[in-house]
């Protein structure tokens, strides 16, 4: 580790001067065109959108998706998509943050808090990415046993061996991270195509299910389940990656670059979530198509879908895809998961660490603590602690957007490029929206709302 000291300007509205730039050996290192089409410009700026939409889709948002499909049928594909409108808002104020600042969400509370208050956050935000990371532990632990039959805590230990992956990807450079996830993205979404496909689930019934109706407020257990979706869809840490990675791309800093940039990055953004909103959405409507409508409304496990797809949907395949699909995400997760904890310890505490040493460490605190509990309770506490995880990144949210929407709505830190009234009004809504709900999600978890 080594402190980073790098000559910058400073800009009013901050504390402190910025001294580096996120991800320095990747910072501006993907050429823009400056006259292209609005296509190829486009091209060159997508790929940061693809890395944030994967928290999106992470095996921590699985179970509760499989839980509200399988409950209650399509009602709650309202809550997911309203969860994906918020987090389209949120990631678009992240992207204008980095590209107007020059700093990431980390960088901004380094320079505008207290050295205390910056530390707090800075522990929250490390606890929020062990957590995380304990998710997609996991998620590839079930994969790997579903598809290979290695004993789960084994495939806890196969998926330390990704920090080779990360290192390697790290070396070719940037844009061969964005086609690895994309490429898995899209091996996701292939797969569900084809569950959905087999499930022939009632489109009218999906359709309506989009609609928000008071059924849901009426309904304490559906309302529960849907605050966990709600809860488990927006990652903290995707803030503090968006705002950082959105400056790999050699934009011109002026206010016409700036401005054009902000555009292609919402775009991005919109575009890649508008896919992860297709994967959440369609592991909720195979849970609806397959276990609600055969009576099988226990299912919440990812291990108890598996086993039920295949006699229900009539082929072995459709377990087979599930599984290869949770794979991918597991792994693609890890590869962005990588990105934010670098991004996080260096914006923090302004140092620098090699990127396969800081994956170590997280991949180790996440695997040390699944081992013990695996090993004392059972492989069957797996869903227990992706439901823990789930509540830890709950937990830490608010601490991430608050800050967020604070920054981006000052005038003294953005300058033009600062929240309008109405965003500051849509984006304090949201910021307040998901406090309330995530502490009733919190309250609920220790103490288990029953149903009416």
């Amino acid at each position: 580790m080594q402190s980073v000291s790098v000559d910058t300007h400073t800009s009013t509205g901050w504390r402190k001067q910025r001294h580096a730039y996120s991800l320095a050996e990747s910072h501006a290192s993907i050429t823009i065109p400056r006259s292209a089409s609005f296509f190829r410009k486009f091209l060159a700026f997508a790929g940061p959108g693809f890395l944030i939409a994967v928290g999106y889709m992470d095996p921590g948002n699985w179970a509760t998706d499989l839980a509200g499909g399988a409950q209650f049928g399509y009602l709650l594909l309202s809550v997911v998509m309203i969860s994906n409108m918020m987090a389209v808002i949120l990631q678009a104020l992240s992207a204008k943050l980095g590209i107007v600042t020059g700093r990431d969400l980390a960088q901004a509370c380094h320079d505008h808090f207290s050295p205390p208050v910056a530390f707090a956050l800075w522990m929250l935000a490390e606890i929020a990415i062990v957590a995380c990371d304990l998710a997609e532990v996991l998620g590839s632990a079930i994969a790997l046993q579903l598809l290979f039959g290695f004993p789960l805590i084994i495939g806890v230990l196969v998926t330390a061996a990704d920090v080779f992956v990360v290192l390697l990807l790290n070396h070719k450079g940037f844009r061969y991270i964005e086609a690895v996830v994309i490429g898995l993205i899209m091996l996701i979404m292939l797969c569900f195509a084809v569950e959905l496909f087999l499930a022939r689930p009632d489109w009218g019934g999906v359709l309506h299910g989009f609609v928000p109706t008071p059924a849901l407020l009426r309904n304490p257990s559906a309302l529960y389940i849907g605050i966990g979706i709600l809860g488990a869809t927006v990652m903290p840490h995707n803030l503090y990656l968006h705002s950082s990675i959105v400056q790999t791309r050699q934009f011109e800093h002026t206010p016409s670059g700036k401005r054009e940039a902000i555009k292609f990055a919402t775009l991005d953004s919109t575009l890649a979530l508008t896919g992860a909103l297709f994967i959440n959405a369609a592991i909720l409507i195979l849970s609806a198509a397959t276990f609600h409508t055969t009576g099988h409304h226990d299912v919440a496990e990812i291990q108890d879908a598996y086993q039920f797809l295949t006699p229900l949907l009539g082929t072995s395949l459709a377990s087979i895809l599930f599984a290869v699909a949770l794979l991918a995400s597991g792994q693609n997760s890890t590869l962005t998961g990588t990105l934010a904890g670098q991004i996080v310890m260096e914006g923090f505490l302004n140092i620098h660490i090699q990127p396969w040493v800081r994956r170590l460490i997280t991949r180790a605190m996440a695997i040390i603590p699944a081992i013990i509990i695996i090993a004392l309770k059972g492989e069957g506490s797996t869903t227990e602690l992706l439901v823990l995880s789930q509540v830890v990144l709950s937990m830490q949210l608010s601490f991430a957007v608050f800050p967020l929407v604070a920054f981006t709505s000052d005038k003294h830190k953005m300058g033009e490029f600062a929240n309008t009234t109405a965003m500051k009004v849509i984006a304090w809504g949201i910021a307040v929206i998901i406090a309330v709900l995530n502490g009733y999600l919190l309250v609920q978890t220790f103490i288990p709302l029953k149903s009416a």
